[in-house]
């Protein structure tokens, strides 16, 4: 069975590929806006960890829609869920028998409801999948260390592939640097380079 998971390169992504690796023919799928090549991370990453990739185009709108948001929110959280929101509904249109992501249990954003779950599974005749839904962090990181060689650091300086990168470089473009210092939190994100079991 054909399964279409979004990707990032990070541990979350690439562990959830990991698992459900037994059960479907993963392909590792990154959403781009188009408006940086930071997809390529994840293309890498996918590589080194031995899974076939395809980047898909989003929809620039949404972007836009998404920093406005989040400029007016003063935080990312309700942009970045409306990007894997939309992410979401895009793969779903691919010709896969499931879609999946790598939200957790104890992630604040995105995540997916039972109600959100069960409509994209009605209206596209997927089966919509959350692999790492019942693991908390600390059980993540185990895994993962077990798992991968990974890269942790600073969000700003750590390659990946995640929505944020994009929207960070959009916000710069229209209304500079000290407004993405404003919107985004200091916080770290993660970088798979490879197996390590």
């Amino acid at each position: 069975m054909e399964l279409a998971l979004l990707y990032s390169g990070g541990k979350d992504s690439s562990l959830a590929a990991a698992l459900l690796d037994r059960f479907y023919d993963v392909r590792c799928v990154t959403g781009s806006f188009g408006l940086t090549d930071d997809w390529e991370h994840a293309e890498r990453a996918a590589a080194e960890i031995g899974f076939p990739f395809e980047r898909i185009e989003l929809d620039r709108a949404i972007a836009e829609e998404a920093a406005e948001r989040m400029i007016a929110d003063g935080y990312p959280r309700n942009g970045i869920q409306r990007v894997h929101e939309h992410a979401l509904e895009t793969i779903a249109e691919r010709d896969v028998d499931a879609i999946a992501d790598g939200s957790r249990r104890d992630d604040r954003v995105p995540t997916v409801s039972r109600a959100q779950a069960q409509s994209l599974e009605d209206r596209h005749d997927v089966d919509y999948i959350s692999p790492l839904s019942g693991f908390g962090r600390h059980a993540v990181d185990r895994l993962v260390e077990a798992t991968f060689e990974v890269e942790q650091g600073p969000s700003e300086q750590v390659p990946k592939a995640d929505y944020e990168d994009e929207l960070r470089a959009l916000i710069a473009e229209e209304h500079g640097e000290e407004t993405v210092a404003d919107v985004f939190p200091d916080h770290d994100q993660t970088y798979v380079h490879g197996r390590n079991d």
